[in-house]
Parts: C-alpha cells; sequence; structure tokens
C-alpha cells in the first residue's frame, strides 16, 4: 500500500521538479503528527466524522502552509483514510525518489564515530565500487571491535574485526 502511494507522489514531484521540497514537507507533517498523538487519534479514528478531519487538515495545511502538491497529496490520503500511514509512505517515498535519481543508501556500521574525511573517502570508494550516488547513514557498534561493514542493498561488506576473530577461530576448530 504504502509502495503505490509513493510511487504515485514520486511520478509528479519528479516531473514537477519539486521531489525534495515535497519530501521536506512530509517529513515535517510526519513529525507533527508523531509529535501530537491527540492529532494522530484525530485521524486514526474512525467514529470522527470526515469533513471533521477535512476541517482539521485544511486548518492545519493552511497554518503551515504547504506547497499545493504536498497539500493535495495529504488530502488524498486522508480521502483514502491513510494518513496515519504517513511514516510508512514517507519511508517508502524516499526510497522511491532515491531509485529514480540513481542514488544508493549504505548503511555503514563502525566500531567508533568516523570522521568527516574517512565518510568522504568511504563514500567516493562506494560510488566506485556501485558505479552509482552512494547517501551514506552511519551507526556505531562497538561489538565490532573495529573495521567496518557496510549494507548496500541486500548485499553486505564486513571488514568488522570481530568477523575476522570469528572466522580465525573457526579455521582453528577445523570448521573451515
Amino acid at each position: 500500500m504504502a509502495r503505490r502511494y509513493a510511487a504515485a507522489l514520486a511520478g509528479v514531484v519528479m516531473a514537477g521538479g519539486e521531489a525534495r521540497e515535497v519530501q521536506a514537507e512530509l517529513s515535517a507533517w510526519e513529525s507533527m503528527m508523531q509529535g501530537n498523538p491527540d492529532l494522530l487519534e484525530v485521524f486514526r479514528n474512525p467514529t470522527i466524522p470526515y469533513e471533521q478531519k477535512r476541517g482539521v487538515l485544511a486548518a492545519l495545511i493552511a497554518r503551515v502552509r504547504v506547497r499545493p502538491t504536498t497539500a493535495n497529496f495529504l488530502q488524498v490520503l486522508l480521502r483514502n483514510q491513510r494518513l496515519p500511514d504517513l511514516y510508512e509512505i514517507n519511508k517508502r517515498f524516499a526510497l522511491e525518489l532515491d531509485e529514480r535519481s540513481g542514488v544508493v543508501v549504505a548503511q555503514v556500521t563502525t566500531a567508533r564515530p568516523v570522521p568527516t574525511s574517512v565518510q568522504e573517502s568511504l563514500g567516493d570508494s562506494l560510488s566506485n565500487l556501485t558505479g552509482r550516488r552512494v547517501r551514506l547513514q552511519f551507526a556505531v557498534d562497538d561489538d565490532l571491535i573495529g573495521g567496518v561493514t557496510t549494507r548496500i542493498g541486500s548485499t553486505v561488506y564486513d571488514g568488522s574485526v570481530r568477523t575476522k576473530l570469528q572466522q580465525i577461530k573457526q579455521r582453528m576448530a577445523g570448521e573451515i
């Protein structure tokens, strides 16, 4: 379900050249809804009439002043009772925009925080490896001991000390 909405919106915003602006507005809208449980409940509650929900949405759109594309999309979500699913739709929308723009996401996990210069170098190396632009997402995991693991889609590049130690242990035990 989220994929259909995301794909449809991506087609519209890519054609209109407003992809990142609409994405930012929807992210802000999502944060507002997640930060206000009462508001989320209004849109989720089936006992509240549609006209009341539409009024609340219209008032919020007027106050926040989003682009017409964003406003229309939010209204479509409300009409189809999908506004509470905005979190999942936004996640899918970001992936759809990346895919259409030729960008891959690399999830990089290191044992310690990585300096900016190393991040840039890693980004360049991964771009050369994949032949695409790469957006890096960093996380820290002390259990790695050292080194780095990188996931791009379903492919994992594991250069962690933890894995190397496990391989040595398996060789010594005769398992490999």
